[in-house]
């Protein structure tokens, strides 16, 4: 049973985040926290009436195809056109095409509350808010006034096609193919893998963004061009008419996520599929990553809701669960394992853990909101490109482990299908993955992300973190244990691991900044985590705490400093002393 965090998300947003801050922006003045609670309420409702029942019917049906056509799993179409009916797909679109203009971060907190009720539901809508922003920020007007009202709605759904059987990451290796017509439209030939959504019955059209050359195009990423080409050609007055040159050759039997369908899509078989391209030619892998840089926001936003609903059960469960006599328990028969040592460590851990994505996700669409305020954008947007692979990698990555938690504590039972435990474990393994595995992520930090603006902005950001530290040692109260102390020394590993990545930079040995990649996201973006956490145990003593949410929320902060970010120490050794011993690996030596 998922019931919504409401209350946490909320203060998350308002204490630690920063929405008071975007609500005194000219763009954002007139929305208000009263409103902001309300609409996560009715948020939590319909995720938790509607959608999260459904999560266990989709994983055991799947999406099929047959004669082409993709049938989702029962009540999945139902769902989502309440959904889109509700007007949940159009809180942050563009009000003269019908959205109601509403921030990423409010967006990115429903988000997680879909992705919760069901990671494979919650998909469908990623991408096509996806869509509809690469469109507002790149297509013409003639485009957008024939496809970005019904896709607001909902009534159409978007899609990204990027990867082809022979190029994955590398999209240097990409041969989709565009050719000019006398129409000044294009006709596209090729194939694409790993489509989400690709193909499906849900809603009367689907607006495919393809990624292909012009014949004439530069070799490389330079000469890669964006499309917008739809299932259905639109008619004079709007609607849906011809079949496009397009079809969904097939779908993916995957390890998780069954319900969405991952499909192998094919363009042009015939006379080739009507595109039309969307901002400059040659400039498409620009326009993509319009759409891409806040997906990869929000598929961290998925490893949160996974993550809370993994905690959700395995707390539940561990409170029924009884095994074993507790020390000093009174009264005869067992005790439930919830107040065993070990599972009380396990249970803080993944609270802890799901806290520090919850975090992360929040910060980084506040940064984004504030990039588009007219208010210091520059500050704000390295600042939000800066946190993006932290939310995406580190957030995924608590997904699995938080899951996989999840899984052991209901021991036996966790390993089969019958609780429910392991489904979570395995629909969270794409998501590390999908839109640009951790690994990029990490490189994308290390060498883009690290030097913005002359290393002065990761300065200032480690810089604001130190005053929150401060204030936690100024506080001098009991309920903090030792968390200033550690929140130090893990800044301290911060301060060391980014110097050896700066003066790696400086002496041209990238292969050293690389090897260590990883656990310096890691390492970075748990420090970060535990400081922000340490924000909001600072803003609930301030407010007096006197819920057991407020009570919690100071012990998780707490354990996640004395307990969890001991890691650091490790991982700044690993990245300042690791290099020569990985770089020394050759696999080809190895026999397979």
């Amino acid at each position: 049973m998922y019931r919504a965090p409401i209350s946490e998300i909320a203060f998350m947003m308002k204490h630690v985040a920063g929405l008071p801050e975007l609500l005194q922006s000219n763009r954002f003045s007139d929305l208000s926290e009263d409103l902001v609670d309300a609409i996560l309420t009715e948020a939590a409702r319909f995720s938790e009436e509607e959608i999260a029942p459904l999560n266990r019917v989709g994983d055991q049906q799947g999406s099929t195809l047959a004669d082409g056509v993709v049938t989702v799993p029962d009540g999945w179409t139902e769902c989502y056109r309440n959904w889109s009916e509700a007007g949940w797909n159009a809180l942050t679109g563009d009000p003269d095409y019908g959205g109601q203009g509403l921030p990423v971060s409010l967006f990115m907190a429903t988000m997680e509350i879909w992705n919760a009720g069901s990671v494979a539901f919650g998909l469908c809508p990623t991408l096509t808010v996806g869509a509809i922003e690469a469109l507002e920020e790149h297509a013409t007007p003639a485009l957008k006034d024939v496809y970005l009202a019904k896709m607001i709605t909902g009534e159409w759904t978007g899609t990204m096609n990027l990867t082809e059987p022979q190029a994955g990451s590398d999209l240097n290796a990409l041969r989709s193919r565009a050719e000019p017509q006398a129409d000044g439209s294009y006709r596209l030939f090729g194939q694409k893998i790993f489509i989400t959504y690709g193909e499906h019955g849900m809603t009367e059209n689907i607006i495919h963004l393809v990624l292909a050359r012009l014949p004439d195009a530069p070799a490389g990423t330079r000469g890669i061009s964006l499309f917008l080409v739809p299932k259905y050609l639109v008619d004079e007055e709007g609607n849906p008419g011809q079949r496009n040159d397009l079809k969904c050759s097939g779908i993916e039997h995957k390890l998780g996520i069954h319900a969405s369908p991952t499909c192998m899509m094919s363009f042009g078989d015939n006379e080739g599929a009507v595109g039309y391209l969307v901002g400059e030619e040659n400039k498409g892998l620009a326009c993509m990553f319009t759409m891409m840089n806040n997906a990869r926001l929000a598929v961290g936003v998925q490893g949160l809701g996974v993550a809370e609903r993994a905690t959700q059960q395995a707390m539940a469960y561990a409170k029924e669960r009884k095994q074993g006599r507790a020390v000093g328990a009174e009264g005869p028969g067992m005790s439930p394992i919830a107040a065993h040592p070990d599972i009380k460590r396990s249970l803080l851990s993944m609270m802890a853990l799901t806290s520090v994505a919850r975090v992360l996700c929040f910060v980084c669409a506040h940064a984004i909101d504030m990039s588009r305020t007219g208010e210091d954008d520059a500050f704000w947007s390295d600042r939000a490109a800066f946190l993006t692979p932290f939310a995406k990698a580190l957030s995924t990555d608590i997904a699995v482990e938080v899951a996989s938690t999840g899984v052991q504590i209901h021991g036996g039972m966790g390993f089969v299908e019958e609780t429910g435990a392991a489904q979570h474990f395995r629909d969270a393994r794409i998501l590390p993955i999908y839109e640009g595995t951790n690994g990029i992520q990490a490189i994308d930090l290390v060498m883009r992300k690290i030097p913005l603006a002359g290393g002065e902005h990761v300065a200032g950001f480690i810089k604001e973190l130190r005053d929150i530290v401060s204030d936690v040692g100024a506080a001098n109260n009991p309920e903090l244990g030792t968390m200033a102390g550690c929140l130090d020394e893990a800044l301290n590993d911060v301060e060391e691991a980014t110097a050896f990545i700066n003066d790696a930079h400086g002496e041209g040995r990238t292969n050293d900044i690389l090897a260590g990649a990883t656990p310096y996201l890691r390492l970075f973006g748990l420090a970060t985590g535990g400081c922000l956490l340490a924000k909001g145990a600072m803003a609930t003593l301030r407010q007096a705490a006197t819920s057991n949410d407020d009570n919690n929320r100071l012990l998780v902060a707490r354990y996640f400093s004395e307990n969890l970010l001991a890691e650091t120490k490790g991982l700044c050794r690993t990245v300042t002393r690791g290099a020569e011993s990985t770089l020394a690996f050759d696999s080809f030596s190895v026999a397979s």
